[in-house]
């Protein structure tokens, strides 16, 4: 039975509350019945909570214990109304159990009232239909009574007239009015609702057996719930222990482990991390050509190569205008290499040169020759004498994306659409893969489709992607990708790529060695070589060239940066060649005159000048000056009789030599 059929609820129903007696001390099971805001509705909760909050040991200003035994049959412990939390002191005044100035004190009425009343509608609006029901019943009877007293009736013949009216006891009338004696009008209806308590005390679970079950069941195999309690029954079974019902170890189980921790442990961090809401970017203050990102897609097509064999599945890597969604350039290839990537930048930098770009960590995209020099490269080792990635140079910020992260990179919207378009299309009828085995078609592998072919058909889907109208995502407002971008690329300050970008882009970047004797440089096997390489001997040098033309002459930079010049290959020459020989001859003779020139400019005097000039070096040999002390020498004949010789002590200046073999004696 709840609160209405409580103790105090029988107490109001025989003295009603103008005439009920005040008090100050409760024990904890009066608590309970009271069912007080902020506090529990349950004796043991109350003890446990009394016992966590030391209520036993507070005292008043004066020194009193708020705890006392309680007085009478039963014994037990009261205490008193100020331990308790504001809102169920305040409670307790309006059901005018306790005076207000033992209620809240100093405390600000008004403030309290309201964060009472918030509490209550909060409680009110989190139940079900089913209490909202009861109390609005319960509130039509209470208007009853309220209304027969207005016409005259005293309270308790009103009760007993509604009690009779509604099917009710005039005891439940009782207990549902002194819910709201005291409560404003506007918070009545939550008072009055029934408050029903837990049924009957938690089931007991052996610890060991609970955690065999929470162990098995959070797992990433992730069995059933029904499997695993049937497996911890059998397992109390045969130690002789007998376990509730898998209801109750539901209940349980979802008490004590949130859904966080079992979607973790089931299906991994990544359903986790989709279990939160994916951030929405806008892109209302960019314009177009500002960001970009990039990205590469296998159709799930077969295609047949240019030089025949056997059908591939093509890479299409493309670069998307972040701002009109629009793809701005694209290439073909079998595999995501460096090379294709190039040739997309090259397509890129013919609209116009981005401020940032958003790339894949893949070697395709995040390799030396693109990113090489920005901040947040963390892949491969990265040496001070690397060549400037060509993005770096540009300028162009380079951002990284995390792998498997769609919301990062809009383009990979478009390429869902593309399959769409190109993969499910009447031309790959029959080459279409699927995008995985369980949606392979009944025709799997019946046709490949020629690659020349294909690479016109995905071309001509793109412009379709591009001038589809009616687009309601991002900016496009029921235009087209075509049309934003073309608004927004006219007004918006765009950079322009010059010849010296795009030879940037082009070309390779390797750091070659100058040979320190010719003056050549080696790459794959080539030499290449020009007048001005002759500044260069055993320097280091980083050298753009066309991978796929090594005939072709290199482009020469210095390591900061610094243009130097266009070497052409030296190619080899046959055993006869003349004409070889003829051009290597007129090169040494060229280099020859110039270099005879340069001498003649700078080498201005001849030799006999020169030694001429000279002739002032050096000067008559200067006096040496008198020693202030003499070292007599006395011959001693033979080397076995200086040898022989006993050093003798001398006095005043003494000075000794010592040669490793002899001792010689110094006199003054």
């Amino acid at each position: 039975m709840n609160a209405v059929g409580s103790q105090f609820a029988r107490q109001f129903a025989v003295n009603p509350p103008e005439e009920a007696q005040r008090q100050e001390w409760f024990t904890a099971a009066e608590l309970a019945d009271l069912a007080l805001p902020g506090l529990p509705s349950d004796k043991r909760s109350l003890n446990r909570r009394a016992k966590d909050e030391r209520w036993n040991l507070r005292a008043d200003l004066a020194g009193q214990l708020l705890a006392r035994r309680r007085a009478g049959r039963g014994g037990g412990i009261e205490y008193h109304a100020s331990l308790l939390p504001a809102a169920a002191q305040l409670a307790l005044t309006e059901r005018g159990l306790i005076m207000a100035q033992a209620a809240i004190g100093p405390q600000d009425a008004q403030s309290l009232t309201s964060s009472v009343s918030q509490s209550r509608w909060r409680w009110y609006e989190a139940q079900n239909s089913s209490t909202k029901a009861k109390a609005e019943l319960r509130m039509r009877v209470v208007t009853d009574v309220e209304l027969l007293v207005s016409a005259g009736l005293t309270r308790t013949a009103a009760i007993a007239a509604a009690a009779q009216r509604h099917g009710q006891s005039t005891g439940t009338l009782w207990a549902w009015q002194s819910l709201i004696d005291g409560v404003p009008q506007q918070d009545r209806l939550p008072a009055i609702a029934p408050r029903f308590q837990g049924g009957g005390k938690t089931a007991q679970i052996d610890p060991e057996i609970w955690e065999i079950f929470k162990s098995d069941y959070l797992r990433p195999s992730e069995p059933t719930l029904a499997v695993c309690y049937k497996k911890a029954v059998g397992v109390a079974k045969e130690r002789g222990i007998s376990l509730p019902s898998q209801k109750a170890f539901i209940r349980r189980f979802e008490k004590e482990v949130p859904q966080a921790a079992r979607l973790l442990a089931r299906k991994g961090i990544e359903a986790l991390r989709r279990s939160v809401p994916a951030i929405r970017r806008s892109v209302e203050e960019l314009h177009a050509l500002e960001l970009v990102n990039m990205d590469g897609h296998k159709f799930d097509v077969f295609v047949t190569p240019p030089e025949g064999g056997k059908p591939v599945r093509p890479i299409l890597i493309g670069i998307q205008d972040v701002y009109s969604r629009k793809l701005l350039a694209w290439r073909i290839g079998f595999t995501e290499s460096v090379a294709l990537t190039r040739l997309v930048f090259i397509d890129l930098f013919k609209l116009g040169i981005p401020r940032k770009v958003y790339l894949d960590n893949g070697m395709a995209f995040a390799s030396k020759e693109f990113t090489s020099g920005a901040k947040t490269r963390y892949r491969g080792v990265v040496k001070d004498d690397d060549p400037t990635g060509v993005l770096v140079s540009l300028g162009i910020e380079v951002c990284f994306t995390k792998p498997y992260r769609g919301q990062s990179k809009p383009i990979e919207r478009a390429w869902r659409e593309l399959c769409e378009f190109v993969a499910k299309g009447a031309l790959c009828d029959g080459a279409y893969t699927g995008k995985d085995t369980v949606s392979k078609p009944h025709n799997y592998g019946k046709s490949a489709v020629p690659w020349d072919e294909f690479v016109a058909e995905v071309g001509r889907m793109i412009a379709l992607h591009n001038a589809i109208e009616g687009r309601r995502g991002g900016v496009c407002r029921g235009r087209s990708f075509d049309q934003m971008f073309a608004e927004s690329f006219a007004t918006a300050p765009i950079g322009k790529a010059t010849p010296e970008h795009l030879r940037l882009a082009m070309l390779s970047a390797e750091q070659k060695l100058v040979n320190r004797q010719t003056g050549e440089i080696g790459l794959y096997g080539n030499r290449y070589y020009a007048p001005f390489c002759s500044e260069l001997h055993g320097q280091k040098v980083t050298v753009r060239f066309d991978p796929a033309a090594l005939h072709q002459s290199i482009h020469v930079y210095a390591l900061n940066g610094r243009y130097l010049g266009e070497a052409p290959i030296w190619e080899d020459t046959g055993f006869g060649d003349v004409e070889g020989a003829k051009r290597t001859n007129k090169l040494v003779a060229d280099k020859r005159q110039a270099a005879k020139a340069l001498v003649e400019a700078h080498r201005r005097l001849d030799a006999a000048e020169v030694a001429e000039a000279q002739r002032v070096i050096g000067g008559k040999t200067p006096d040496l000056p008198e020693p202030a002390i003499l070292r007599p020498v006395r011959h001693r004949g033979q080397t076995a009789a200086a040898l022989k010789a006993d050093p003798i002590p001398a006095s005043g200046h003494e000075s000794r030599v010592f040669d490793g073999l002899s001792k010689l004696r110094l006199v003054d």
